[in-house]
């Protein structure tokens, strides 16, 4: 699906990010693995490498641009191009709205909002030249509004409305720009959460599981593939149906 592409995935060392990766590079793209902590990007990279996968690790800090366009310089001066962008680099910092920090408040929104513009504008031009381009943008089902997020939950609205502009200004170049908002996906976070609390959020999932990495990394695939083409500027909740009730 993917063979002779290559793909540049922010947040790529872990959790989500790290599903991603194995299922772009299963499929014969070559990953760029990147990374505000380089080590599980690497980790990440060797198992790949020695899979017989083409990989790379970068430590990278979305928010600076002088960083994110010198990577992206870089992958074009080795790969010869840069088909794929996935803006999934990201960060909470919980609190009630009356004791939330300016500081929380501010790095949210630069890691969420201003991390995944930054990547965006860096490939814009690459991929207008080739033609063809993907961008993946990364919300959330908090956007509906969750207790506790409201600096998360503002981020990722500005991603959904950032998704629909990028949409229309590039869509006569041949690149698409889509969003995917996970609900309650089984990661180590999830997992560390309390089991009592855990069940009765589940009660609320109709379809009674949490999701797994594998179910965000599959619509990934079939996003920047050919085989989406005609798919642009939309959210796609892959929640198991709980924001039908929100």
């Amino acid at each position: 699906m993917l063979t002779n592409r290559v793909a540049l995935i922010t947040g790529g060392g872990r959790g989500i990010g790290a599903e991603i990766v194995r299922r772009f590079a299963a499929e014969n793209c070559t990953v760029v693995i990147a990374d505000i902590v380089l080590e599980p990007a690497a980790e990440l990279a060797d198992e790949l490498i020695g899979k017989g996968y083409k990989a790379e690790a970068v430590q990278l800090d979305v928010t600076n641009k002088t960083q994110v366009n010198s990577v992206v310089e870089e992958i074009i001066s080795r790969h010869g191009s840069l088909d794929i962008l996935i803006n999934n680099a990201g960060i909470t910092r919980d609190a009630l709205g009356l004791r939330m920090k300016e500081d929380d408040w501010d790095a949210v929104i630069a890691v969420n909002l201003k991390g995944t513009w930054m990547p965006s504008q860096a490939v814009m031009r690459p991929m207008r030249k080739n033609r063809w381009g993907r961008i993946v943008n990364t919300a959330s089902v908090a956007v509906l509004g969750n207790v506790g997020q409201a600096n998360y939950s503002a981020s990722k609205g500005g991603v959904i409305s950032l998704t629909r502009t990028l949409a229309l200004e590039l869509a006569r170049s041949g690149i698409t720009v889509n969003c995917i908002a996970p609900g309650a996906i089984m990661t180590p976070m999830l997992k560390e959460v309390p089991e009592d609390m855990r069940q009765k959020y589940l009660e609320r999932i109709p379809v009674k599981r949490f999701g797994t990495p594998e179910d965000i990394a599959n619509l990934h695939l079939f996003l920047c593939s050919d085989a989406a083409s005609y798919i642009t500027g939309q959210t796609i909740f892959v929640d198991g149906g709980l924001s039908i009730g929100m």
